[in-house]
């Protein structure tokens, strides 16, 4: 007997439930199992341990592209990872949450007030606060406003981060994503921390977006380039 319409409406709506379950499950147990594959080399950790020895909480940056084993960049540090609400978003806040951030959903477009409230109330409450600047949709390695005005109203550093691997896969995506193949060697490069004053300009704050930009650019580079410069 053909099912009614409502029938077939229910049994996608399970099967949808089933995969917003299983998905992020097994991409969160595929990235872990990835990491544990791959040799890896810290260069400037010492930039985090410096603003978290003198009580501060940070705000780590880095390009979208870079996004897939930055959850393993230093664990053990609590942290909340800013999420858009466009589709997708839902799998990869469950992802985060199974690789232990918690999620605040939002970005420049949707909920953007509502993110930036939390975003600023997290970092009150002792949270390191994780961001890709150029997420979900780019443009491409441009920095938006949001993560200097949080810098701003909370004094809390942006410290920038980039990862890359000896041996790679850049997909064919809008953000250049990067895969690491297995076994190869991979690197972490901390940058400077970046201080926005409270007293700064709109026309201050465009220079600091800038100024992330190039220190981003410039940590991606040089992790793209280390293993060819350390044989």
């Amino acid at each position: 007997m053909e099912k009614s319409p409502f029938s077939r409406a229910v049994a996608v709506l399970r099967e949808g439930r089933f995969v917003l379950r299983i998905v992020p499950w097994l991409a969160a147990r595929v990235m872990q199992c990835l990491f544990r594959l791959l040799r890896i080399v810290h260069v400037g950790r010492t930039y985090p341990e410096s603003c978290w020895a003198k009580g501060e909480r940070i705000i780590v940056v880095f390009w979208h592209g870079r996004l897939l084993m930055m959850p393993f960049v230093y664990p053990g540090k609590p942290g909340v990872l800013l999420v858009s609400q466009h589709r997708d978003g839902e799998y990869f806040s469950r992802i985060a949450t199974l690789l232990g951030f918690e999620v605040i959903r939002g970005s420049a477009t949707r909920g953007g007030m509502r993110a930036l409230k939390q975003m600023i109330r997290a970092i009150k409450g002792r949270l390191n606060l994780v961001v890709t600047p150029d997420g979900p949709k780019g443009p491409r390695a441009k920095v938006r406003p949001g993560v200097i005005e949080v810098a701003k109203l909370t004094g809390a550093p942006i410290v920038p981060v980039s990862f890359s691997a000896s041996r790679r896969r850049i997909l064919q995506s809008w953000d250049a994503f990067l895969v690491p193949v297995p076994f190869s060697r991979a690197v972490y490069i901390w940058g400077e921390p970046m201080y926005v004053p409270p007293t700064a300009t709109k026309d201050e704050v465009t220079k600091y977006q800038e100024a992330l930009e190039e220190r981003l650019d410039l940590l991606t580079m040089k992790a793209d380039d280390y293993f060819r410069a350390n044989l």
